[in-house]
């Protein structure tokens, strides 16, 4: 039974706050795939329909991880075999991150192969409201489903406080949702950037189709020989490719003033 006094009390001390903080802004920084996603995908509907469908996105998220994050003995549960393949394990967790990690390869090969060909056609499906509202929300909730247990794996390795874990998610996610269209706007303006970002979700739909292959990998060896993915290297090369083209976006600017003066 959850003791929500003790976990008040742990919330208001020193090492709860500082717990509540770190967590804080780990969860901004495991966010960045979900915002990169919502905002790629609202930028299908039309320009009256996106701050919604961005809000209504990201409030589904905080809702979703909230919940698991309630439920969390439900998500260790799901790391145990529910069947077995030979030597190797079938998890609830590992069929979770395979299908997420196919369904998020698949739809941003869609939408990579869609901005190299077919641009105009983009602008034309966004005026013709081609791509519903509910559509884009469904796309939303899967990923959502699939990125929260990221999000609530860091959180229970940091802080075992549920009161400090949930805390965390709503105050990342409130501050997710009042940037989300600044992000979104920033993204989806400059070409560079949103091919940045869409070549980022490619990579973080191998990592997570190969973390669930290594789950199922690892029911068959002993657990020092497990194998695990660091994700951090997605976010260094996120990192650096958008310093990279951040120099070219100010080049550009640069330039583009001296052809006026000229």
């Amino acid at each position: 039974m959850q003791s929500w006094s003790s976990d008040l009390n742990a919330l208001f001390s020193i090492q709860g706050l500082i717990g509540l903080v770190t967590l804080t802004i780990l969860e901004i920084i495991l966010g960045i795939d979900n915002i990169i996603f919502i905002s790629i995908a609202v930028n299908k509907l039309p320009k009256a329909q996106q701050k919604k469908a961005r809000t209504f996105g990201l409030s589904l998220a905080l809702i979703v991880r909230t919940i698991l994050l309630i439920f969390v003995g439900w998500i260790a549960g799901l790391k145990d075999a529910l069947f077995m393949i030979g030597p190797y394990g079938i998890s609830g967790k590992s069929i979770i991150l395979i299908g997420g990690g196919l369904f998020l390869l698949i739809k941003t090969f869609q939408e990579i192969k869609e901005k190299i060909y077919n641009a105009d056609n983009e602008i034309e499906h966004i005026k013709s409201g081609k791509n519903t509202f509910n559509g884009i929300i469904l796309q939303i909730i899967i990923i959502d489903f699939v990125f929260s247990f990221d999000s609530i794996l860091a959180a229970v390795g940091i802080s075992g406080v549920v009161l400090i874990m949930i805390s965390a998610v709503l105050i990342s996610m409130l501050l997710m949702i009042l940037f989300s269209g600044l992000v979104s706007n920033f993204i989806n303006k400059n070409k560079g950037i949103k091919t940045i970002a869409l070549s980022f979700l490619l990579v973080i739909g191998g990592i997570i189709l190969a973390e669930g292959i290594f789950d199922c990998y690892n029911f068959s060896v002993p657990e020092k020989e497990h194998l695990e993915l660091n994700k951090n290297y997605a976010y260094i090369a996120l990192a650096f490719a958008l310093l990279v083209e951040s120099f070219n976006l100010m080049e550009g600017k640069v330039k583009q003033k001296k052809d006026l003066e000229i």
